[in-house]
């Protein structure tokens, strides 16, 4: 049986909005969506994935979704919603795909369908330039560096400092593991499939998940939203936090007031 991972929890109610991180981050990223969804009136929660933060196991896909589902049953909610930010939105969509009955629905932020072509080498190239910085004895914190200011949107200094610094807590073993199982993610064929209420949530300046990939994920789901905020990058949620606490509140409230 897998264990609960770590969480914080914040606000109370018959919804439980479940916020998952991306392959640099952790719980902690998520402090102001918290607040935001619990004044709003529902139950807010933040993991730390497998092999992140307080929370044991290996941040392989199988792990990654284990602790969600874990989680949403031990929260034991009458409704569930995953809130997924990148590699956070694709545990969401892998979730949906293998247990579609868990959650009843679903944000999906600044992430994708898939990862290239499985098995292609733009893949290897992606996880190569990734884990340069690791071989080359940087260590997780050398490497935020190097990686973050491309995802931030210009001039957001205090987000990138934020980014850099939770990235550096990340374990190596575990960035290694989550990179591996991005890298073979694709779930593009399940999304016809997703009967939830779904948002997909870009960022304007974003080169990692575009805002045309978000907008062509949201089409490729029945009756999903899209959504796009300005002047954030890949982590919009700490760049832009009220806006894209916003979205998310105005969605839920729509679909599960």
């Amino acid at each position: 049986m897998s264990v609960v991972p770590a969480f914080d929890e914040l606000g109370q109610g018959t919804v439980a909005v479940l916020l998952l991180h991306g392959i640099g981050g952790g719980k902690a990223i998520w402090r102001d969506s918290l607040q935001a969804l619990a004044a709003a009136g529902f139950r807010a929660v933040a993991l730390d994935f497998p092999g992140y933060g307080a929370s044991p196991g290996v941040a392989d896909m199988d792990g990654l979704v284990a602790g969600v589902s874990t989680l949403v049953q031990h929260l034991g909610a009458a409704r569930s919603v995953l809130v997924g930010h990148s590699m956070g939105g694709m545990v969401a969509q892998e979730v949906m795909a293998r247990e579609p009955g868990a959650v009843q629905g679903l944000v999906l932020a600044c992430t994708s369908a898939s990862f290239g072509k499985a098995d292609g080498a733009w893949q290897a190239q992606f996880v190569a330039e990734r884990l340069a910085p690791l071989g080359a004895g940087l260590g997780m914190a050398g490497m935020a560096r190097m990686l973050v200011p491309a995802l931030v949107a210009a001039g957001n200094t205090a987000a990138q400092e934020t980014a850099i610094a939770l990235m550096s807590r990340v374990p190596e073993n575990t960035y290694r593991s989550a990179l591996r199982a991005i890298a073979a993610f694709d779930r593009r064929d399940a999304l016809a499939r997703i009967t939830v209420p779904t948002l997909c949530l870009a960022a304007e300046h974003d080169r990692t998940a575009p805002p045309q990939v978000m907008q062509r994920l949201a089409q490729r789901i029945p009756g999903a939203a899209y959504e796009c905020l300005r002047d954030a990058g890949h982590i919009a949620n700490i760049e832009q936090p009220a806006a894209f606490n916003a979205a998310v509140v105005s969605f839920l409230q729509r679909h599960f007031s």
